[in-house]
């Protein structure tokens, strides 16, 4: 019989779009920016499914959650990457180098990878804790229930330490021990710099649209000026005398 551990109560901290199974299972199932059918994967044997959209506090509530429950060793990564923000691949990196001194998730690729709710002591719980297992891309629930099974089936047992509580609170006031500190400076510049990037795409595309749109009109109208003309000839043609006009 492999150890288990009671996870924090309530269990899970941090509310979310995740649904709950079995917290006595190895085996979470981060689904990115999918939603997939989750009593399935219960019934393979998860403990915890639900998607993670956002590289920064998107990874660390899900991490709050992960760390609360010691049972948890496995991290699944699946469903559908979420353009601009590589999830996945952030989820991934995080869990295996953690972040630099600036904060930012190293190796990370997504629009704002920085992480700046969580301490030293809660990132290497998460990395010692759970290890990640790529399947980024995938909504095939055969091959994922698959997966889970074959986890579950070498559960390690709890990572044998106690619960870790973590309150990330949306006040940005600091928390005692594992609290939040306030976004940096430079990292809300470049999150402002990355909306107006997106709104300026927003903009370029409508006028593209439009742009396709009057040439589409100025070629449908010479198309059917074109064919009046044509048969407006036909019918001179058929009125005027054989001997000529």
């Amino acid at each position: 019989m492999v150890l288990k551990k009671k996870p924090t109560d309530p269990w899970p901290l941090i509310t979310g779009e995740y649904e709950v199974g079995n917290p006595e299972s190895p085996v979470a199932v981060c689904t990115c920016g999918s939603h997939l059918k989750a009593s399935e994967l219960f019934a393979a044997g998860a403990g915890l499914v639900g998607p993670c959209k956002t590289e920064n506090i998107g990874i660390e509530k899900m991490t709050a959650n992960l760390v609360s429950n010691p049972n948890i060793r496995y991290l699944i990564i699946t469903g559908m990457e979420v353009k601009g923000h590589i999830t996945g691949q952030a989820v991934e990196a995080f869990l295996k180098d953690g972040i630099d001194k600036e904060g930012k998730i190293v190796g990370a690729t997504g629009a704002i990878p920085f992480i700046q709710n969580l301490n030293e002591e809660s990132i290497e719980r998460i990395k010692t804790q759970v290890q990640p297992i790529m399947m980024i891309d995938t909504e095939d629930m055969g091959a994922i229930k698959a997966k889970i099974q074959e986890l579950v089936s070498k559960d390690p047992g709890a990572l044998d330490v106690e619960p870790m509580r973590i309150e990330i609170s949306r006040g940005g006031e600091e928390e005692e021990d594992h609290g939040p500190r306030p976004l940096a400076a430079e990292v809300v510049e470049i999150r402002d710099r990355i909306r107006m990037e997106q709104f300026a795409v927003t903009v370029d595309g409508l006028l593209n649209k439009l742009q396709a749109g009057i040439y589409a009109g100025k070629m449908e109208g010479l198309a059917l000026g074109m064919t009046i003309v044509l048969i407006l000839f036909g019918l001179i043609l058929r009125i005027a005398p054989k001997g000529g006009i």
